[in-house]
C-alpha cells in the first residue's frame, strides 16, 4: 500500500475514537476502552446467554460425576398406622394366684385397641449391564454439553468481533461524512467570498449552502444508527445499554492477506471442514445417542439382578398405641414381630424380545435418531465445506477489488484537490467540485467497506475451520 494511503487510512481510523455521540448520562464514570480482545472477555464472563449453558454444564458434570450413585441400595424407612372398621374382642382364661403356691383361672374377655402400628425397613439394589453403561452416556452427555458450552462461547466471540468490526466502520463513514460537511462549508465559504467579489452569481452561493444542509440528516441518521449499535452491543457484553465505551482502533496494522489459503484448496477444505465447532458438537450428540441404544438394548435383552431385605415390627396389637409409649421396647414384644427376609431375583424383561411392543419400538425410533444425527453430519460437513469454498473465493475477491479501488480512492483525492484549486481560481464550477468531493468519499467508503469485509469474513473462516479467533489475521494479541 502507498505510503499515501496509509496516511489518510491512519487518519481516518484515528479519527474513530475521538467522535462524540450523543449517550445517556447516567454517570460521570470516564468511557471504557474496549480493545477486541476486552470485550470478548468481558462477554465470555458477563453475557447472561452462556451464563445459561454453563448451568446446563455443571448440572451435566454433576451428573456424570454422581453416575455411580444408581448402585446404593434403595433403602426406606415406613411406619403405617391402621385401624380396625369393627370393634374385635378377645377372650380366654387368664392365670389368677390362689395362695400357698397354687394358682387358678378365670375366663377373660377384653376389647382389642382398633388402631396399630407397623414399622418396616427395606433396602434394595438393582445390578445389570445396562446401569453400566447408562455411566458412560453419562460421561458422554457430560463431554458434549462441554462442547455445546464452548461452542456457544466462540459464537459469542464471533458475534463480538463482528460487531466491533461494524461499529468500527461506521464510525469511519461518520467520519468521512463529517469530512464532507467540512468541505462543503469550506465551500460555502469559498462560494460567499465569490459572490461578494463578484465573481460568481447568487444561484452558486445557495447551492453551496444546500449542499450543507443536505448533508446534515444523514449525519443524524448515522449517528442513531450507531447509539443503537452501540448499545447492542453492550447489551451483547453483558454491561448496561447505556454503558460509555471506546472501541481502539486496533485494525490498522491488518491487510488484505491470503498466504495462508494453500494452491490445492479442494484438499485443504476436506481436511479442515471438521473442526468446525458445530461438527463436533454433533458428532458428540450421536456418540450420546449410541450409548444411549446400548444401554436399552442390554436392558431388554440381559437379565438384571435384585437384592432385596427387609425387617419390620408390630405394636402389641393388645395395647392402644394412643396410650401407650411407643418407646417401651416391651410393647413391640415377639409376639407382634412381624419379622424379615431376604430376597435374590434374577429377572429378564420379555417385552423387550418383540419388535412390536413398546420396548422394540423405542430401539427403532432411537436407530432412526441415530441415522438422521448421520445425515443431518453429512449435510452439514458439505456446507461447511461450502462455507470454507465461499469465503476463500470472497476473500480473493475482496483483495482484487480492494487493489482497484486503492487506486480510485487516489486518483478521487487528486481529481477533488485539482477541481478545488480550478474552483478557487474561478475555473470551474461549484457542482464540479461538489462531485468530486462526493466522488472522493464513496471511494474512500467503498475501501473501508472491502476492508471491514475482508476482516469480518476472516472471522467467519477462523469459526468453520475451527481455530483460533486470530489465526489467520495474526492479530491474537488484540
Amino acid at each position: 500500500m502507498p505510503r499515501f494511503f496509509h496516511l489518510i487510512a491512519a487518519v481516518i481510523f484515528l479519527c474513530c475514537t475521538v467522535i462524540v455521540y450523543p449517550q445517556t448520562a447516567s454517570s460521570g464514570a470516564a468511557p471504557i476502552v474496549l480493545s477486541p480482545q476486552e470485550a470478548v472477555d468481558h462477554a465470555i464472563i458477563n453475557n447472561l446467554m452462556l451464563e445459561t449453558a454453563r448451568i446446563g454444564t455443571d448440572m451435566q458434570r454433576r451428573r456424570a460425576a454422581h453416575a455411580w450413585n444408581q448402585f446404593l441400595p434403595n433403602a426406606i424407612v415406613s411406619g403405617t398406622m391402621t385401624r380396625s372398621n369393627q370393634l374385635n374382642t378377645a377372650s380366654g382364661l387368664a392365670p389368677v394366684p390362689l395362695g400357698g403356691g397354687v394358682y387358678g383361672v378365670v375366663p377373660f374377655s377384653m376389647d382389642i385397641p382398633r388402631w396399630n402400628v407397623i414399622g418396616m425397613f427395606s433396602a434394595s439394589l438393582d445390578f445389570s449391564f445396562a446401569l453400566i453403561e447408562s455411566v458412560r452416556t453419562s460421561q458422554l452427555e457430560y463431554r458434549a454439553g462441554v462442547l455445546t458450552l464452548e461452542k456457544a462461547k466462540l459464537q459469542i466471540e464471533q458475534a463480538v468481533r463482528k460487531m466491533y468490526n461494524q461499529i468500527l466502520l461506521l464510525e469511519a463513514n461518520a467520519v468521512l461524512l463529517n469530512d464532507s460537511i467540512d468541505n462543503a462549508q469550506r465551500q460555502a465559504a469559498i462560494a460567499q467570498a465569490n459572490f461578494n467579489a463578484g465573481l460568481a452569481p447568487r444561484l452558486t452561493l445557495l447551492q453551496a449552502q444546500v449542499a450543507v444542509e443536505n448533508m446534515r440528516p444523514a449525519i443524524n441518521d448515522l449517528s442513531n444508527n450507531i447509539k443503537n449499535l452501540r448499545g447492542n452491543f453492550a447489551l451483547l457484553l453483558g454491561m448496561p445499554y447505556d454503558t460509555e465505551f471506546e472501541l481502539e482502533p486496533s485494525l490498522l496494522e491488518a491487510s488484505f492477506d491470503t498466504s495462508f489459503i494453500p494452491e490445492d484448496l479442494a484438499e485443504f477444505i476436506s481436511r479442515s471442514a471438521s473442526g468446525k465447532p458445530d461438527i463436533s458438537e454433533l458428532q458428540a450428540n450421536i456418540r450420546v445417542l449410541q450409548s444411549q441404544r446400548n444401554a436399552l438394548r442390554l436392558g431388554h435383552f440381559t437379565p438384571f439382578v435384585r437384592l432385596g431385605w427387609d425387617i419390620g415390627s408390630m405394636f402389641d396389637p393388645m395395647l392402644d398405641p394412643l396410650n401407650n409409649s411407643w418407646l417401651d421396647s416391651n410393647h413391640w414384644s415377639s409376639s407382634g414381630q412381624v419379622g424379615g427376609s431376604f430376597s435374590l431375583t434374577v429377572g429378564m424383561s420379555l417385552n423387550g424380545l418383540f419388535g412390536f411392543t413398546r420396548e422394540g419400538q423405542q430401539r427403532k425410533d432411537i436407530n432412526a435418531g441415530i441415522q438422521i444425527q448421520y445425515i443431518q453430519l453429512s449435510q452439514m460437513i458439505q456446507e461447511t465445506e461450502l462455507e470454507i469454498f465461499n469465503k476463500i473465493n470472497s476473500l480473493h475477491t475482496i483483495v482484487s477489488s480492494a487493489e482497484v479501488q486503492q487506486a480510485a480512492v487516489e486518483l478521487a483525492q487528486l481529481t477533488y484537490n485539482l477541481t478545488e484549486q480550478a474552483y478557487r481560481a474561478g475555473l470551474q464550477d461549484f457542482q464540479s467540485v461538489q462531485n468530486a468531493a462526493l466522488a472522493l468519499e464513496q471511494a474512500r467508503l467503498q475501501y473501508l467497506t472491502l476492508y471491514f469485509n475482508f476482516l469480518n469474513d476472516l472471522i467467519d473462516l477462523e469459526y468453520a475451520l475451527g481455530v483460533p479467533f486470530g489465526t489467520l489475521s495474526n492479530k491474537e494479541n488484540n
